[in-house]
């Protein structure tokens, strides 16, 4: 169940809305369902022997304005509160008798009209659809005096989930007052003519936090606006000092012809320009230059990018584990701007898949716990080397990496939701589960080219070599207390990257079990993918396996003078969640 609260200064121009046909004469029957003493004139329903619907809703009017116009100045320049009431999809439809419990215990709630009060302010509900109802008050006690209002949006929240319980309702997320703006009905509206599936404000929204992804400073998040086709225009105070700043679709414009502007903070709480500016409080200049060790000089920059920030994403996600809430914070904060670096480079097959991910997790990164004094930088610098490696193809090694690093990134989100889930954070977890979904989908089809062409190379290693790797593989995982599975998808994948690990001159049983202590495994859906993204990762081996070599091919095993490569510090174990 879902109000939404809004306040105006017509009396009457609201209800000549509830009781008429609606934009797309979607009104339905408008009636009243409950009113603040039983006895309010309906203009839906007017049984008098001559029914005058105009004259009855201008009767209406005056009486819900009767406290107002007593007041005078003293009434409060909007005094209209509507309050819109609609229950999930999935409920049952509730009968005008509990329609009135609903509304009756909401203006209870919000201290409009307190139980035994005499004094409470006037009020109506009206149905016009089965599905919701629309509360209108005049905030004018009987005394004269103005209602106490405090957090109104809170106490209707709290007091729909306990109808809900009540009632055998679908129960919905409690909120925590940190999520977006939701888009009014008349951008939902003027977006369908337009033919587009987002409003401007979701659009818009969406555009900002790409232009934000692993920026440097003001100037090129600015710059990165413009490129993207935004209209942007600045405050600036007299002296000279920037305030904030205002976007806008190129073409949306009011009706009179003006652009249609939005300030950051109406975007998002954490698109204002002084959350912007804490956020670039430290520069990223120094450390977009690619590390030694991100790959061959043969691989192309954006698998390079994304196979460092493989690296990164799995350090983020263990220290989603840690005691200290804000740099968890932090990491979500980062871990969402990777994600939207991710998705704006991504070959089409994927795109619509992380956006959607990106757009899902948006929600996660923002709670009541700050992470203002906590660095994140390590995560904006991998989606800025993203960013700039530029687009990726579906293909090659810049296939598999993105597959390599998708792994990374559902293991991140899913830490995500168990953080915010451990805070009751509801909304946030729940968004976070909806990223890896998304993020899983996506991987699905990355993955599927390499893993089917390790796992044929797998099957044709030499029997006792192929027995000796699951061995390892079993041994590894069950002193883990993870269960090996011969028979599930990608167990020969695996085993072909043990061989190959160990053609590079890696130890196999050291290596596994440093990919193991990454991080738990409880949350994989399969534990073999996991372990063979993060071997290639350690061993520096491609993420798209090249074709077997001959000495293999010929039934050998591996190549024991080749110099054992300096293996990888396992990173300390988080906590089995």
């Amino acid at each position: 169940m879902v109000p939404k609260i809004r306040r105006g200064s017509r009396t009457h121009g609201l209800l000549v809305y509830l009781y008429g046909p609606g934009k797309r004469d979607e009104h339905v029957d408008p009636h009243l369902v409950g009113s603040w003493d039983g006895f309010a004139p309906d203009p839906g329903r007017d049984t008098s022997p001559d029914p005058d619907p105009k004259a009855t809703l201008a009767r209406l009017a005056a009486a819900l304005d009767l406290r107002v116009k007593q007041a005078g100045a003293d009434a409060p320049r909007e005094h209209v509160w509507h309050c819109s009431v609609r229950t999930d999809p999935g409920d049952r439809t509730l009968t005008d008798a509990e329609w009135n419990t609903v509304a009756s215990r909401l203006v209870r709630a919000v201290n409009l009209a307190p139980e035994g009060d005499p004094d409470g302010c006037r009020w109506i509900a009206v149905r016009h659809a089965d599905d919701h109802i629309h509360i209108l008050a005049t905030m004018v006690r009987g005394d004269l005096r103005r209602p106490r209002m405090n957090y109104d949006f809170k106490k209707a929240q709290a007091e729909c989930r306990r109808i809900e319980k009540e009632m055998g309702l679908r129960r919905l997320k409690p909120g925590d007052g940190t999520a977006a703006r939701t888009p009014t009905s008349a951008e939902r509206f003027k977006a369908e003519r337009a033919g587009r599936s987002d409003t401007a404000r979701e659009t818009l929204r969406d555009t900002v936090r790409r232009a934000l992804a692993g920026v440097d400073d003001e100037q090129e998040f600015f710059a990165r606006l413009r490129e993207a086709g935004l209209r942007v225009k600045v405050r600036i105070a007299p002296s000279g000092d920037l305030l904030g700043y205002n976007v806008a679709l190129a073409g949306d414009r009011n009706r009179h012809g003006e652009p249609i502007w939005y300030p950051g903070f109406k975007l998002a709480p954490d698109l204002s320009l002084p959350k912007i500016r804490l956020r670039l409080a430290d520069g990223l200049s120094e450390r977009t230059t690619p590390a030694p060790d991100n790959g061959r000089p043969d691989w192309s920059a954006p698998a390079r990018a994304r196979r460092s920030a493989t690296g990164t994403a799995e350090h983020a996600a263990a220290l989603l584990g840690s005691e200290n809430d804000q740099e968890a914070a932090a990491q979500l904060v980062g871990a969402g701007e990777l994600l939207d670096a991710l998705a704006q480079t991504s070959p089409a097959a994927t795109r619509a898949e992380l956006a959607a991910a990106a757009r899902a997790f948006e929600r996660a990164t923002r709670s009541h716990i700050r992470a203002e004094l906590a660095d994140h930088r390590a995560l904006r610098s991998a989606a800025r080397g993203i960013v700039q490696a530029g687009g990726a193809l579906g293909r090659g090694e810049d296939g598999g990496t993105t597959a390599m690093l998708l792994s990374a990134l559902i293991l991140l989100t899913l830490a995500a939701a168990h953080w915010h889930s451990a805070r009751n954070h509801a909304q946030q977890a729940h968004a976070a589960r909806q990223a890896a979904h998304h993020l899983r989908t996506a991987y699905h089809h990355a993955a599927t080219t390499p893993l089917r062409a390790l796992n044929a190379q797998g099957r044709s290693l030499p029997q006792a070599e192929r027995r000796t790797h699951q061995a390892t593989i079993r041994t590894a995982l069950s002193e883990s207390g993870l269960r090996a599975d011969r028979s599930a998808e990608n167990a020969h994948a695996l085993a072909a990257t043990l061989a190959q690990a160990e053609d590079a001159g890696h130890d196999p049983k050291t290596l596994l079990q440093q990919a193991i202590d990454m991080r738990e495994l409880d949350t994989a859906d399969n534990i073999n993918d996991v372990l063979v993204w993060r071997l290639r990762h350690l061993a520096h081996l491609p993420a798209q396996p090249a074709e077997p070599s001959r000495a293999r091919r010929a039934g050998t095993t591996g190549r024991p003078g080749t110099p054992a490569r300096t293996t990888v510090e396992p990173r300390h174990r988080s906590p089995h969640r």
